[in-house]
């Protein structure tokens, strides 16, 4: 618990100012909102226990702790030691700062409270309902602080018949946990579940200490990190860390692990986190998504924490500056990665060259293999196919992507959407590309955009919003028809037909460019019949094969 000030009720002016809602709505929240108060009392070891069974949370901190005053005030209503004045909503430097967690506790639960300052006594305090010391002793305790919280909603059964199940909030227990742990690195985390240890999470320098903790089949040889200083980002305050996974090895099926944190806490951040993923969109398999840890430390007057009860919802000034400052940051993390790996780099370079000299991967257009039969699909992904001089294996999704984009630039048309698409919090840079395309972008409320029209291969996919998006980070009006056709395409993994991929492959053929993507990247591996004789030694006498003499 922190008491670096004495712990106050706020004015009415301040209280009128807060955004209003209920802070305690789930065991996470619990967790959440005590965690927080040990990480302001600068606590370098967090112990969780929880017995979701009787509704039962503690958690134990070795914090700065408080003493009999502070204890008597903390669980009354709008009581807190983080803030003080109206001024400071707009220079929020803490966790926390409404005084409401433990006064919704006292009113959710038995709260109790043990606590001690070092070089002082301890305290054993419990509440009422309305946050009021209902018994205090004199107990003997270690420096630091130990809030119970009892019979959890039991003053509120309709409540915990609608939470979810025991399993599910656990779940989310440990993603609080997660993410507090890699916003907070130096700090030990134990948490124990119905008397037994359930995980502890080990301190680092940095987050990349925590995270190969939190995703077992990630090691940290598998991520790169950089740290961008205020000078290197081209502002006067503010510092970015990123923690990325490498892209040949590390990335997901989800974006589930792009993740942004803004001064020690996580947040909900759809522009930052859509940034990240367009900025690894030329180096990861389409369909993938990047292992992504963005924290960034601004100055507390640029972010707007009080717009949401959990904190989790932030304005933050110059969004588009800092999605520049992230591009700056992943094109850092990569090349340094490339650096670290040159060994490496180098028998991959001498392996495709290789390969580009044995399967004719070079050839002009003059050469490029015409007439070629469906036989076989490997692996859902390639199509072996045979032509008068040999084999051609042509993957499967970037053939098809070149069709569709040489239909689409012929002639680009947008259909109508009803309804809608809604789409939040985009930049003045994204709704000037999306007006670019042809599309109609009107405002439709406080941060919010409706799109009226979308281009004809996006209509009726369910994914539509998120095409949009990408859209939206595009350059130009290629670069969206690019990303379209890339969305639009039969993706890796399909399993095709005989029939399916003889049209494929006919279509194919007759695009005016069909030895790469639009991205660049080579569609077909050729391998002649020559080489093919060459390997398996045809040209050899029947005598010499056998390994018989003359």
């Amino acid at each position: 618990m922190d008491t670096a000030l004495p712990i106050q009720r706020l004015s009415q002016d301040v209280i009128s100012l807060i955004a209003a809602g209920e802070v305690i709505d789930s065991l996470a929240a619990v967790v959440r909102e005590l965690s927080e108060n040990a990480l302001d009392a600068d606590a370098t070891r967090i112990a969780i226990h929880l017995w979701p069974e009787v509704w039962r949370v503690r958690v134990t901190d070795n914090g700065r702790g408080m003493d009999r005053a502070n204890l008597e005030q903390a669980a009354t209503a709008h009581s807190t030691s983080k803030i003080r004045t109206c001024d400071d909503l707009s220079k929020i430097q803490s966790l926390g700062f409404r005084g409401e967690a433990l006064h919704s506790l006292a009113q959710l639960s038995q709260l109790e409270i043990r606590s001690r300052k070092t070089g002082d006594v301890g305290w054993r305090v419990t509440y009422g309902s309305e946050g009021l010391v209902v018994d205090l002793e004199e107990v003997a305790i270690a420096p630091g602080t130990v809030v119970t919280a009892d019979h959890l909603f039991a003053r509120l059964p309709n409540r915990r018949q609608i939470l979810p199940a025991v399993a599910q909030q656990l779940r989310q227990v440990q993603q609080t946990v997660q993410q507090l742990a890699l916003c907070h690195p130096h700090v030990t985390w134990q948490v124990g579940h119905t008397d037994r240890d359930w995980f502890t999470l080990w301190p680092g320098a940095t987050a990349k200490t925590v995270l190969p903790q939190i995703l077992r089949d990630v090691t940290s040889h598998d991520l790169a990190q950089v740290s961008l200083e205020a000078e290197e980002l081209g502002c006067d305050q503010g510092q970015l860390e990123l923690l990325v996974g490498l892209p040949d090895r590390c990335h997901r099926r989800r974006p589930d692990w792009v993740r942004v944190a803004i001064n020690g806490r996580t947040v909900t951040a759809p522009v930052l986190v859509q940034s990240m993923i367009h900025n690894f969109r030329r180096t990861l398999p389409r369909d993938r998504y990047p292992v992504c840890f963005l924290h960034l430390r601004v100055p507390a007057a640029q972010v707007d924490w009080n717009r949401n009860p959990a904190k989790s919802e932030i304005y933050l000034q110059d969004m588009e500056g800092w999605c520049d400052r992230i591009a700056l940051a992943i094109e850092k993390a990569l090349r340094l990665s490339n650096l670290a790996h040159e060994a490496h780099t180098q028998r991959t370079q001498q392996l495709f060259k290789t390969a580009e000299a044995t399967a004719s991967y070079g050839a002009t257009d003059q050469n490029f293999p015409s007439q070629l039969k469906a036989v076989a699909q490997v692996q859902n992904t390639y199509i072996v196919a045979e032509h008068s001089g040999g084999l051609c294996l042509v993957e499967q999704h970037i053939a098809h992507e070149r069709v569709i984009y040489e239909q689409i630039k012929t002639q680009w048309q947008t259909v109508p959407m009803e309804p809608a698409i809604i789409l939040s919090q985009l930049r003045p840079r994204q709704v000037e590309q999306l007006r670019r395309l042809s599309l109609d972008v009107d405002p439709f409320g406080e941060n919010l955009w409706a799109i009226r029209h979308v281009p004809a291969p996006l209509a009726d996919r369910d994914d539509c919003a998120e095409a949009l998006l990408e859209l939206s980070l595009g350059s130009d009006v290629d670069a969206a028809m690019v990303a379209t056709a890339c969305r639009t395409a039969i993706r890796n993994g399909t399993p095709l037909d005989l029939e399916t991929m003889q049209k494929l492959l006919d279509n194919w053929q007759r695009t005016q460019s069909p030895r790469t993507c639009p991205h660049g990247r080579p569609i077909c591996l050729t391998l002649e019949e020559s080489s093919l004789s060459r390997y398996f030694r045809r040209h050899w006498v029947i005598g010499k094969s056998h390994g018989l003499k003359p």
